[in-house]
């Protein structure tokens, strides 16, 4: 897997991804203290509404991004964005307002909506082959992982010694080195755009429309929400099950979110060697059954009236929601960029992300808000159920002979063409 980081510039914007990833969950921890200190008991709404002004920003900004990323050079947008994001961390110390940290947490988001689709769209033209593609999706998912347990460890460590202030100079700093490494990574000539006709309407919803035209598409945007609401029930309602449920200490919150990030980053590894021979749409639709398993197993250990099994069934269930959510998520960049011609890809990519954080902003609410209403298991059916029906709709849209899910060719590759995911062979005769 680490053979791709011997590309020059995929080394540096693969580096830029981690401190960047490294800075944005010091700056978490950070601005969890921030509206304690500025909201008291209210924190929590505080950082609930930030979490759902993140979404939104995801879902309004990036189709946008469509209209004018083929009129900016790449680096240009990604360092920029990167610069932006330091600015907005540079000044989240000195705000004493509520509203203040909304304003800027949209900005930073908008950034960040920016700053992705970007950086996804690149990849592919700095790793042409498929093989290497694939390891570097694996990387970044390692990456996303590892970031989940590293960061909150390093900023506990940071405050033995510092204020949590001083916290937002790290993602400060790592905002800048992003950038720094962004704009010293020598990237390919960007593929033509196509004339599109209907002015700035058309060329920011080109990406969605092509998602609803392309059968393999509908379907990620299926599986997407098949994994968000796996992904919300752990993230919203873990801290309900270990202290409230279970009766359990606080540090084992972390430890149940560690056996999720465990379980993605397992798969993570193995999902390399596993596509060379696997197609992608059995690999994904086997990780939304796999999902939907889970579920049926949260719900009976939600039920249980008591008993020491709990504990470890919570766990082993946790670590294969993680494994499940990465089987699903890891080879949708493999879809993006065998479903979309080159010069549209980076609008492809704006709206999958835009998309795929639609489903986000449907099964956080229904996480936190049935479980409060109704409790954790009217949350686990009314998630499990909604991640069965995406699941079902997956596998009826993805037709099963896709010709740009053909078998594995000699070599890693597959016996297709990007642009029109035909057969190659069919092409040249």
């Amino acid at each position: 897997m680490l053979s791709v980081l011997r590309n020059r510039a995929y080394r540096r914007l693969f580096t830029a991804q981690v401190i960047a990833l490294v800075g944005t969950g010091l700056a978490t921890v950070a601005l969890g203290l921030l509206a304690y200190d500025i909201a008291g008991p209210r924190a929590g709404s505080v950082l609930g509404t930030a979490l759902a002004i993140k979404m939104v920003a995801y879902v309004a900004i990036a189709p946008a991004i469509g209209v004018v990323a083929h009129r900016i050079p790449r680096r240009a947008l990604m360092a920029g964005s990167d610069l932006v994001r330091a600015g907005v961390a540079l000044a989240l110390p000195f705000v004493d307002q509520v509203w203040q940290v909304y304003v800027l947490i949209f900005a930073l988001q908008a950034a960040s909506a920016a700053f992705t689709p970007t950086f996804q769209a690149v990849i592919p033209d700095v790793l042409p082959e498929e093989r290497d593609y694939t390891r570097a999706l694996s990387l970044s998912r390692l990456a996303y992982d590892l970031e989940s347990l590293f960061s909150p460890a390093l900023a506990a460590a940071l405050m033995t010694f510092m204020s949590y202030g001083l916290l937002f100079l790290g993602t400060v700093a790592g905002f800048l080195a992003s950038a720094a490494l962004v704009v010293s990574a020598v990237l390919p000539a960007r593929a033509p755009q196509p004339e599109r006709a209907g002015g700035a309407y058309a060329a920011a919803t080109a990406g969605s429309r092509l998602f609803f035209r392309v059968p393999r598409l509908r379907a990620l945007l299926c599986l997407d929400l098949a994994a968000a609401a796996a992904s919300a029930l752990v993230t919203v309602n873990t801290v309900v099950y270990v202290r409230d449920r279970l009766g359990r200490s606080g540090g084992d919150v972390a430890f149940a979110l560690g056996a999720y990030g465990a379980g993605s980053m397992l798969v993570a590894l193995l999902l390399p060697r596993l596509l060379d021979r696997v197609a992608d749409r059995a690999v994904m639709l086997r990780g939304a059954a796999l999902l939907t398993a889970v579920f049926a197993a949260v719900g009976v250990v939600t039920a249980a009236p008591g008993g020491a099994w709990r504990w470890p069934a919570l766990l082993g269930a946790w670590a294969a929601f993680g494994a499940g959510c990465a089987l699903v998520l890891t080879p949708t960049g493999r879809v993006i960029h065998r479903s979309a011609p080159p010069g549209e890809r980076t609008a492809a990519f704006a709206a999958h992300f835009s998309l795929s954080h639609g489903a986000w902003l449907l099964t956080y609410p229904l996480a936190g808000w049935v479980g409060a209403t109704a409790g954790l298991l009217a949350a686990v059916v009314v998630l499990g159920v909604t991640g069965l029906a995406a699941a079902v709709a997956a596998m009826r849209l993805w037709p099963a002979r896709d010709a740009a899910d053909a078998p594995p060719v000699p070599g890693g590759g597959r016996a297709v063409t990007a642009r029109t995911g035909r057969p190659a062979a069919a092409r040249r005769a």
